[in-house]
C-alpha cells in the first residue's frame, strides 16, 4: 500500500466537480510533489494531511478563465490531531485529513463542495473519484489533468474509512490523487483519498481508501472557524 497520488483507468473527460477541486503543490526535502484538494470556502481547502506540512512549502494551483495558471499562497495548515505519518508501518489508526487556508480567496468560479452529514455507504454503492493524479503508474507526464472514475463501495465496511474499487474494472487512485474527493451520487463529499493499492506492486488502479467525511464534519467545521479567526 502507498499514499495515493492519480486516477487510473478513467476518462480525462467527465470531471463533474471541476469547480470544487484544486491542485495542491508542495516543495519538501525530497523535492516537489502535488496532490488534490477540495474547496470548502473561498479561502479554505481540504486535502490529505500527508500532502501538507508547512504553509511556506505549500501552494494551491487553479486556472483563470483564459486557461493560464494561478498560484495561491497558503496562510495556515491545520492537520487533524490524530494524523500519524507512520500509520502504515506502525499499523496504527490515522485520520489523514488537513485544512489549508489561503491568503486570498479563490475567484467566484469556484464553489464549496457540500459535506456529507450522514454517510452510511453499503457495499456496491456507486461513488465517483476526481483527481489530478497520473493516468498510468509511473507516467508522471500524464498527471495534472483533472480526471474522474466511477467506483463502487467494497468491503470492509467501516465507521471511519471508505474502501472502493472499479467493481471488476481496473480503476482508482494513483500518484497525485491523495486528498482527492470521493463523491456520493447526490454530489455530497463522502470521503477523500488517503492511499491506493494496485494489487501488483504498482500502487494504482486497484483499491482506493480514505477517511469518511461525515464522522469528521464537526472537526472540519470547528477547525475552519478556528483557522479563519487567526
Amino acid at each position: 500500500m502507498s499514499p495515493a497520488q492519480a486516477v487510473v483507468g478513467a476518462s480525462a473527460q467527465g470531471a463533474r466537480h471541476a469547480d470544487e477541486i484544486v491542485m495542491i503543490l508542495t516543495k519538501g526535502r525530497l523535492g516537489s510533489s502535488f496532490c488534490t484538494g477540495i474547496v470548502l470556502s473561498p479561502t479554505m481547502l481540504l486535502t490529505a494531511a500527508h500532502c501538507v506540512e508547512t504553509p511556506a512549502d505549500t501552494a494551491a494551483l487553479t486556472h483563470r478563465a483564459d486557461g493560464s495558471p494561478e498560484l495561491h499562497a497558503v496562510a495556515a495548515i491545520v492537520r487533524h490531531p490524530l494524523f500519524r505519518a507512520d500509520a502504515v508501518t506502525a499499523r496504527k489508526m490515522s485520520i489523514d485529513v488537513a485544512l489549508v487556508r489561503l491568503s486570498q480567496p479563490l475567484d467566484r468560479s469556484f464553489r464549496a463542495a457540500p459535506l456529507a452529514d450522514e454517510a452510511h455507504p453499503a457495499v456496491g454503492d456507486a461513488v465517483s473519484l476526481e483527481g489530478f493524479g497520473v493516468a498510468a503508474p509511473g507516467d508522471v507526464k500524464s498527471g495534472g489533468t483533472l480526471r474522474s472514475a466511477d467506483l463502487k463501495v467494497r468491503a470492509p465496511l467501516s465507521a471511519h474509512l471508505l474502501w472502493a474499487d472499479g467493481g471488476g474494472a481496473r480503476a482508482g487512485a494513483c500518484s497525485g490523487d491523495s486528498g482527492a474527493p470521493i463523491f456520493a451520487v447526490d454530489g455530497a463529499l463522502l470521503a477523500i483519498v488517503a492511499w491506493a493499492d494496485g494489487g501488483d506492486a504498482r500502487g494504482c488502479g486497484g483499491v482506493t481508501q480514505g477517511p469518511l467525511i461525515a464522522p469528521l464534519r464537526d472537526w472540519i467545521l470547528a477547525a475552519m472557524a478556528g483557522s479563519a479567526g487567526r
